[in-house]
């Protein structure tokens, strides 16, 4: 046999064990967090591909933790043959990840213009100057052997959303990315019918589609409609207006400004993430005829009726502007009775208690709230099931994987997918690695997932010590004690006593109960001595913690620390 003959059946061999697979590392049984990995080839050599790499945020269960992640670990232990990672748009929950994690990965980045723009201003912030991004044209494809990727242009909340047509030759997916369906979006193409069609007649293997509105009936709604409904909401008010949305939404940025000019008022921008926006939108065509703004620092000068300010803080973000000015703490903004504040967003699940607050914050002002729940002035930026419904008439995939939702949004687009009579659906949650194959496609293995916590500049796991200390502290408190000894193992001075967060009885003070059980600990014992093997430490540690919890029913964090003055 000649060198060249073994060379070509190899090859052959090779491609006859290639399989394509998907595997969800966030974003598929949680909102957030999006990491999918596409591979191809054998078992022992596939080539990879990331789609997107995004964030959530922490919450009460997380204290003082703002950004969470999916951990990349299975790709960054294989990232000699990880080729890319394309992003499909740029929410946070797809790209902010990208700064923390990229030094882990080291791929080259592909992006729409819009999604780079945002993706550099990151990558600059965190001094990662030198990470190939890589800019794609709209309806671009980029090739990445064995991999070819077409991006398909659709509708969403924010500008440049593409949808990625995945060919390899094992067959064709289609990734939605976050999607909907939009005639009038304001900003931006159309979603592509023409290119999702032709898709669909050449043939889509699989299908890895949004779930978020899985459980809505009918449509999402349009971005047309919420500008005419802001323009009359705005126009019948005499006060100051406040408009709240997502930053990334730049459709609803211009309507704040189209709403502003139809109504006689002056544009005030607040919030760094609005400036953001507005520059990166601004630098790639988009506002081309935006207003001229009023600086904050000016606007108290205007009369009340010539101003609309356009804020972060729909969700109740204690630092954003409007939690400020709803506080008080402003330093240039103060509302009064007969001002607005609309809420041209959604409640995101779980931040309603720090929305709701806040509206209460300003309704104790004499201000006026408005919300989507009694005027149509924000639509979703997700496919509601009519939706779900023409993309599957126009792909027709033979597999359909329904991804970014919870279990329930997951399980309800599966049986939209069987009700439409696509032949393979699987509910695949975070580590589930499928084999993509006409008539046999299967589940071949789990992956370990977890998470990722930004504390400071810092990774940890959620495993790791200080997040489960912080926990520990956050729901039951921390006692310190100091304690200097002599050389013979007495109490040389009265211990040092710090209590955080302990509740304890008025007039009855908890230090003075656990000085009492430090006193009795030291009559028992003797400096150096050990009780069943436990330092004196740790039995002044859990004496303190067991009267802590007799007096208050509480388990606090407790800390001992013993100096000697035995040189």
């Amino acid at each position: 046999m000649t060198s060249d003959t073994a060379t070509q059946q190899g090859s052959r061999s090779a491609h006859e064990n290639a399989e394509l697979v998907f595997l969800p590392l966030g974003g598929a049984g949680e909102i957030g967090m999006n990491l999918n990995l596409y591979g191809y080839g054998p078992d022992h050599d596939r080539k990879w591909i990331m789609v997107d790499l995004g964030v959530t945020f922490g919450n009460e269960a997380t204290p003082g933790i703002d950004i969470i992640m999916a951990d990349p670990q299975f790709i960054a232990d294989n990232r000699e043959n990880l080729v890319a990672l394309i992003l499909t748009h740029g929410h946070e929950d797809h790209i902010g990840a990208v700064p923390y994690l990229w030094p882990e990965l080291e791929c080259p980045l592909y992006a729409t213009p819009f999604t780079a723009s945002l993706v550099r201003r990151k990558l600059d912030e965190e001094g990662l100057n030198d990470v190939p991004l890589n800019v794609v044209p709209l309806g671009g494809v980029i090739d990445l052997d064995p991999f070819s990727v077409e991006l398909i242009s659709l509708t969403h909340s924010i500008p440049e959303p593409n949808a990625l047509a995945i060919r390899t030759p094992a067959g064709t997916v289609l990734h939605s990315g976050d999607w909907k369906i939009d005639d009038e979006p304001l900003i931006g193409q159309t979603t592509d019918e023409k290119a999702l069609k032709d898709l669909g007649d050449a043939g889509v293997l699989a299908i890895v589609c949004d779930s978020t509105n899985a459980l809505s009936e009918g449509i999402s709604g349009s971005e047309g409609d919420v500008r005419r409904n802001l323009v009359d909401l705005v126009r019948d008010m005499t006060g100051r207006v406040v408009i709240t949305a997502f930053a990334s939404n730049v459709a609803r940025v211009a309507t704040a400004a189209h709403a502003a000019a139809e109504c006689d008022r002056h544009l005030v921008l607040m919030g760094r993430s609005m400036h953001r926006i507005v520059a990166a939108a601004r630098e790639n065509g988009y506002l081309s005829d935006f207003p001229n703004l009023v600086d904050e620092r000016d606007a108290g000068f205007l009369p009340p009726d010539k101003v609309l300010y356009l804020c972060t803080g729909s969700q109740g973000e204690p630092r954003a502007a409007l939690a400020r000015i709803a506080s008080g703490t402003h330093p240039h903004i103060v509302l009064e009775e007969g001002d607005a504040v609309i809420f041209s967003s959604r409640i995101i699940p779980g931040n309603e208690k720090s929305i709701f607050a806040l509206q209460n914050e300003l309704v104790a002002q004499g201000v006026q709230i408005h919300t989507e729940k009694d005027n149509d002035i924000h639509v979703s930026g997700h496919p509601c099931r009519d939706e779900l419904t023409r993309m599957y008439q126009w792909v027709r995939p033979e597999i359909s994987i329904p991804v970014h939702g919870e279990l329930r949004h997951l399980q309800a687009h599966a049986n939209l997918a069987k009700e439409l009579q696509v032949p393979n659906v699987f509910v695949a949650p975070n580590g589930t690695l499928l084999r993509l194959a006409p008539g046999a496609p299967e589940v071949i293995d789990h992956v370990p997932t977890g998470r990722l916590y930004l504390d400071g500049d810092i990774l940890l796991s959620s495993d790791d010590e200080p997040l489960k200390e912080r926990r520990r502290v956050a729901y039951s408190g921390l006692i310190s004690v100091v304690l200097v000894v002599d050389g013979e193992g007495r109490l040389a001075a009265e211990p040092a006593i710090e209590i955080v967060g302990v509740p304890s009885v008025p007039g009855e003070p908890l230090s003075v109960e656990i000085e009492e059980v430090i006193d009795q600990v030291f009559q028992r014992e003797r400096y150096r001595k050990f009780h069943k093997g436990h330092s004196m430490e740790e039995l002044v540690r859990r004496a303190v913690r067991q009267k802590a919890k007799e007096l208050t029913g509480k388990k606090p964090t407790t800390v001992v620390r013993l100096v000697s003055l035995d040189r």
